[in-house]
């Protein structure tokens, strides 16, 4: 719908209610109708109606005249963006994000969602829990994968659950049992993923009382692998970053089954812009259904 301020403009750039009228498809009556409010809202008279259809500014007139047509030119501007983020054209969605979501659920989230809406940019940083909630809480991204235990005070959206498994060399006396225990893992020199300052497989540990002899620390989990690999130390790793990549190591379930839950978060319903709060409804179902069948699928 046309402003009364764009009404004014068109009426002044036309010389002639009905000109307008008759160009924009309006009664005659309406335009005459808005340009009144106008004038009443400001308090002024702007238009001689002395002579019939014979438009003339008033002195008041020509000195506001230049105002109003800013505020045109403004409101104009407000509409086009407006329909841009309709079309969620000229978006960027910020998403800090980690290993196992990145490989598994990103790439193909990312190709569909931009075949509906090619004018959205993403822009991913990769990081741990602790550094990724930081990150929506300063407000530097718009939507964060992390560990649910960690979204306090944030809206999220529970994902999935990831179990967690033990990482063995080929040939390691536990590599052929069916299940491993804490006790057992914590006898071994032990190669801890970085999780930043929360930890489940430490943390699984402490809870039993254990203490895991920790050789390393590494925050990137296929350098883990390769460490295992070379008969450095044991681990445990996520089952969704290690399907795919088992065949040089041994991947055996832990006992008590201890599992981590994700979440989609971000900082509040208010603030976060239309095409991040759009691709966080698209990424939430997609998800859900394709980690449904990923852990339906054969044991790593």
């Amino acid at each position: 719908m046309i402003s009364r301020y764009a009404l004014f403009c068109r009426v002044i750039e036309n010389g002639s209610f009905t000109r307008t009228a008759r160009d924009l498809g309006y009664s005659q009556s309406a335009v005459s109708q808005a340009v009144r409010a106008l004038e009443k809202e400001l308090n002024l008279t702007l238009i001689d109606r002395r002579k019939k259809d014979l438009v003339r500014l008033t002195d008041d007139g020509r000195q506001i005249y230049p105002y109003i047509k800013a505020i045109d030119a403004a409101w104009t501007a407000l509409e086009r963006k407006k329909q841009e983020m309709d079309s969620l054209e000229n978006s960027t969605i910020r998403i800090g994000t980690f290993t196992s979501v990145s490989r598994n659920f990103l790439p193909v989230l990312l190709k569909n969602f931009k075949e509906e809406h090619p004018g959205v940019e993403f822009f991913l940083r990769q990081g741990e829990y602790t550094s990724i909630e930081k990150w929506i809480r300063e407000g530097s991204i718009d939507l964060g994968f992390l560990s649910a235990d960690l979204s306090e005070g944030l809206t999220m959206e529970i994902l999935y659950t990831d179990p967690l498994k033990a990482v063995l060399p080929p040939g390691h006396p536990l590599a052929d049992k069916e299940e491993v225990s804490l006790e057992e893992l914590a006898r071994e020199p032990f190669i801890l993923l970085d999780e930043g300052d929360v930890s489940l497989p430490l943390s699984r540990f402490v809870s039993q009382g254990l203490t895991p002899r920790i050789e390393y620390r590494v925050y990137d989990d296929y350098s883990i692998l390769a460490m295992v690999e070379q008969g450095l130390g044991v681990s445990m790793m996520y089952d969704l970053v290690l399907r795919g990549f088992d065949t040089s190591v041994r991947v055996v379930p832990v006992k008590g089954h201890p599992e981590r839950t994700i979440a989609l978060a971000w900082a509040n319903d208010e603030t976060i812009p239309r095409a991040a709060r759009e691709f966080a409804l698209y990424a939430v179902s997609n998800i859900r259904r394709m980690a449904g069948t990923l852990t339906e699928g054969p044991e790593t």
